[in-house]
């Protein structure tokens, strides 16, 4: 027990904690993109409010969301604790900058680590919170004729302050009462400021995968000569490039066309 205590005290063991949080979360910002892509969806919020309904009520998936919260404050704290020796250990910078070839992402992993976590924090205060633990997000009701698969909408008053969600179906007509987070969509990404704090983190997102994801690899030891320049690809165009523009189109898109 002691020696795997030692393990993960040392500077490799931190290492090695970073990286296999890094790749929990980058698997989980793949699933997360996938269901807020419903967002596109012209139904009137209806499979996104379903989908942000499954998330919150179905046992398997909480407990994945509460080892997600986990892994973001480990994630955080061990790259503040890395960050911080490795300056304790060079407290005096160079005169001279030695030649690095170190790319601008590697060298700005704190900072774009900031940017990320401090939007994570407001981003949560607003959907995760307000959805979880307030009154501030109505409900919704959807009215699908199963005939003629035709969905109308309305705003619904639960009966009870203990109502959370409900799925019946009555003369053939299927009928979905959820809260509206699609709402609470409309509203934030119809602030301009949050557009742009949004775009920020995306574009600092871009550049902490762009490094993070092959760094990772390599701290795992899961370098190949043939597999490597695979890594490399998956890592620069998939999570440094699609990622980071599907969470940006987004706000953009309910900024400028839902909200105009």
């Amino acid at each position: 027990m002691s020696e795997i205590k030692q393990t993960f005290n040392s500077s490799l063991g931190k290492k090695l904690i970073m990286a296999l949080t890094g790749l929990f979360l980058c698997t989980f910002i793949i699933v997360h993109l996938g269901g807020n892509l419903l967002l596109f969806s012209n139904d009137n919020g209806f499979g996104f409010n379903v989908y942000a309904n499954f998330l919150t009520h179905f046992a398997p998936i909480e407990v994945i969301a509460y080892i997600l919260y986990l892994s973001i404050a480990v994630h955080a704290l061990y790259a503040l604790i890395i960050t911080v020796k490795n300056r304790k250990s060079r407290p005096v910078g160079y005169a001279i900058q030695p030649k690095s070839d170190a790319t601008w992402s590697s060298k700005n992993m704190g900072l774009l680590g900031s940017i990320l976590f401090l939007f994570i924090v407001i981003h949560m205060g607003d959907f995760w919170f307000k959805y979880k633990y307030t009154n501030d997000v109505a409900f919704k009701e959807y009215r699908t004729d199963l005939a003629t698969g035709k969905t109308t909408e309305s705003v619904y008053t639960p009966v009870s302050e203990d109502f959370s969600h409900s799925v019946s179906v009555e003369n053939n007509v299927e009928i979905v009462r959820v809260k509206d987070l699609h709402a609470r969509v409309v509203t934030s990404f119809s602030s301009l400021w949050y557009v742009i704090l949004y775009v920020i983190a995306m574009g600092a997102l871009s550049f902490h995968l762009l490094h993070g994801f092959q760094s990772a690899f390599r701290t795992l030891g899961w370098v190949h000569r043939k597999y490597t320049p695979i890594v490399y690809a998956i890592g620069t165009w998939f999570f440094a490039v699609i990622i980071p523009l599907g969470f940006a189109a987004m706000p953009v898109y309910y900024y400028f066309v839902v909200k105009g």
